[in-house]
């Protein structure tokens, strides 16, 4: 399953973010040993790159750069992605890039801890923990 991951998933992740701290890593644990297919937008990648330094240092936010590099597809948008951004009746542009993104990829679903500022998209969105709840079988 493809999944474009929203940059705050990521951010609990390289921040510590508590109290989602433990689904955002099942996440990019997920994307990391294959049982996703993960999905970055590219401008989130200067976005995790200023936040991590600002919060922690310069080599965390290398790391946090090189680990989305790695394990992620960067989705990167044309123009026509642009346009479809800006017709999206999302409140906000860079959800609406996300949305974009997803919908290019052909993301199932958009994770992000914000479901609510994707109402309106054409690509579902789900938090990591009713994701979890509802596509991770519980171990027997």
């Amino acid at each position: 399953m493809t999944v474009t991951v929203d940059i705050n998933v990521l951010l609990d992740v390289f921040e510590t973010r508590q109290p989602h701290l433990a689904e955002s890593a099942e996440i990019l644990s997920m994307v990391i040993s294959g049982k996703l297919i993960g999905v970055m937008p590219a401008h989130g990648l200067t976005t995790i790159y200023y936040l991590v330094r600002k919060h922690a240092s310069k080599s965390g936010a290398e790391d946090a750069v090189d680990r989305v590099l790695m394990h992620f597809q960067i989705g990167n948008l044309t123009s026509i992605g642009w346009n479809c951004a800006r017709q999206m009746p999302l409140d906000d542009f860079e959800d609406a890039t996300v949305a974009a993104v997803a919908l290019e990829s052909r993301s199932t679903f958009v994770i992000t801890r914000n479901v609510g500022d994707f109402a309106g998209a054409p690509v579902p969105a789900i938090t990591p923990a009713n994701f979890l709840a509802q596509f991770v079988p519980l171990p027997s």
